[in-house]
């Protein structure tokens, strides 16, 4: 063998993700066709095969609830949740599932909030909610204020995607200041949604600001991305983090 043979049959050996030290997922659209996310059983069912190869006990699947255009209902969602549980029992996978729900922050969360409408929760109350990528929502501390009167303790999911999150740092300073937690996406550190979305993750991360992560697993190609997770420049880091994660 020849030296150059060596060389590239050392760069061809690459670290195999393992996210065992996460433990729980609590971002994920798996129950399938009801949102973005997976769109058949038998996707679901690959998805989470890979997940638990990956070393993760637990999914906590949170579907899109979005007025405008996934106008999913706990009912839907518990319905769909029990017949995907069925179907992974049935393959013998070794997962625990739950269900809760990704809830856009608009008027009609707020009507929900206001009028005591009981939400998809998971552990000590979280509520993983999100807003839209570009502009800031008019009424953003509105509804963490009302959610947090009601009991729930909000989760920003992804804030690193958010336009104008990345480029307002009193705002950031706002949000922190209200302790409202933080759920970053793994794939944000390998560079899949953009160079701006990794390098304010990685800031995020770096001044311990995340509290939560998820796959925010939709379908083959995240899963796909994700195994490249050890071989970015944080991946050590992150495993040797504390999360919230493990306490699900």
């Amino acid at each position: 063998m020849g030296i150059f043979d060596f060389f590239k049959k050392k760069e061809q050996v690459k670290e195999p993700l393992d996210l065992s030290w996460m433990q729980v997922d609590m971002h994920s659209h798996l129950i399938p066709g009801i949102d973005d996310g997976s769109k058949s059983m038998e996707e679901s069912i690959r998805l989470i095969k890979q997940l638990a190869d990956f070393g993760l006990r637990k999914l906590i699947t949170t579907p899109h609830i979005m007025s405008e255009f996934f106008r999913n209902t706990p009912e839907i969602i518990h319905m769909g949740l029990e017949d995907l549980k069925r179907e992974v029992a049935s393959e013998g996978i070794a997962m625990e599932i739950e269900a809760a729900a990704e809830y856009f922050m608009d008027e009609v969360l707020l009507e929900k909030v206001e009028a005591g409408e009981p939400l998809l929760t998971f552990g000590d109350q979280y509520i993983l909610v999100e807003t839209g990528f570009v502009n800031k929502p008019q009424m953003l501390f509105e509804v963490l204020f009302q959610l947090e009167m009601a009991g729930y303790k909000p989760i920003l999911a992804h804030p690193e995607r958010y336009q104008y999150l990345i480029f307002n740092k009193e705002l950031l300073k706002d949000l922190i200041d209200r302790n409202i937690l933080f759920q970053v996406n793994l794939l944000s550190f390998t560079g899949f949604y953009s160079r701006e979305v990794k390098e304010f993750a990685e800031m995020l991360l770096k001044k311990g600001l995340i509290k939560f992560l998820g796959t925010d697993c939709h379908n083959d190609r995240y899963l796909e991305v994700l195994g490249t997770l050890p071989q970015t420049k944080y991946y050590r880091q992150l495993q040797e983090a504390n999360w919230k994660n493990t306490d699900l």
